[in-house]
């Protein structure tokens, strides 16, 4: 069972709610990635499962106990009253797994038919979790909108959204907005201790400087060593002699197909960097700022899927715009 660190007050409401006689049908868990709003969603499914089923959940935490039958059922992806919509697994050319879909599909809300307009099989709720609706493609939030608007006895809809203003007005019209924080540097540190008691206090301090409150950002960066790829960039942006040589091994070592994620960390580090690197400049120095981040940002956006560019060819161009940092004022 997680301990869910700095969002006491999320916790606290999300515990009352379903005794409150006001629960409502539809909730939008908001803010930065990484920050816990999925496994917190994911928790509270189990509770209004559990309570729905007629059985006690505790009044301090969260999520009922490991035991209980329910949580049993959902950690296995069996659960007859609850469905997780997310991004579906694309095969490849040679009919095996490969990259995430880049939305959420019409045909998966469609899909949430069977369990709507059915009666529950374990209790008086069923819970959908949509991680995340800003994967919704047009036609799937239209869908998912209708549900919302006559929703079923008992039904509980969880939606996770990073950015929750791309969202249908009306869908947050619909739902109750909980907003999430990025954690401070106490919670942070509590976070990166639980999640990773062996590493050393002063490498755990490192990361989370670098996550900016976002202790799934901490655990990526360090699968991705996303130090290392800092460590380039800020070669880069410096101007060091050994700029040339660092953008070449870096646009080789992210170009194969088995190193997609690692790309992937570094098109959303690259912008992160420059805006760091422009925190407190003035003058020229902040103008180059700017106009990098926004080329950055541009080049960034939708870059990964679909690929628009060469892996290698979006490397090169992503540190071309690091390199202007270091231009003389």
């Amino acid at each position: 069972m997680t301990i869910w660190r700095g969002h006491d007050a999320q916790i606290g409401e999300l515990i009352a709610a379903p005794e409150s006689g006001r629960m409502h049908h539809g909730w939008i868990f908001a803010g930065p990635q990484g920050v816990g709003k999925a496994g917190i969603a994911a928790d509270f499914a189990k509770r209004l499962l559990v309570s729905g089923a007629g059985r006690p959940v505790p009044t301090d935490r969260l999520a009922p106990g490991d035991g209980d039958a329910a949580v049993k059922l959902m950690d296995a992806g069996a659960h007859p009253d609850f469905v997780r919509l997310e991004r579906l697994e694309k095969e490849d050319k040679k009919g095996e797994g490969g990259s995430l879909a880049r939305n959420i599909n019409v045909d998966q809300v469609r899909g949430l038919a069977r369990l709507l307009n059915n009666a529950p099989s374990m209790g008086s709720r069923r819970v959908i979790l949509i991680d995340s609706a800003d994967d919704l493609e047009t036609g799937a939030a239209n869908a998912l909108l209708k549900n919302l608007e006559e929703p079923p006895a008992g039904a509980v809809f969880l939606l996770i959204a990073h950015a929750p203003g791309r969202l249908l007005p009306t869908i947050r019209s619909r739902c109750r907005m909980l907003r999430f924080q990025p954690l401070d540097d106490e919670a942070m540190a509590l976070a990166l201790a639980d999640a990773m008691p062996d590493l050393p206090a002063a490498e755990r301090a490192t990361l989370g400087r670098s996550a900016e409150g976002s202790p799934g950002q901490a655990l990526a960066i360090r699968a991705l060593d996303l130090p290392g790829l800092e460590q380039a960039l800020v070669l880069i942006a410096a101007g060091d002699r050994r700029a040339e040589g660092e953008r070449a091994r870096l646009a080789q070592s992210l170009s194969p197909v088995s190193a997609r994620p690692r790309l992937e960390a570094f098109v959303d580090l690259v912008p992160r960097f420059i805006a760091q690197r422009t925190r407190g400049a003035e003058g020229r120095a902040l103008a180059r700022g700017l106009a990098a981040y926004d080329e950055a940002r541009r080049l960034s956006a939708g870059a990964i899927t679909p690929l628009q560019l060469e892996p290698g060819a979006l490397v090169y161009r992503l540190c071309e715009t690091i390199s202007r940092l270091s231009a003389e004022a």
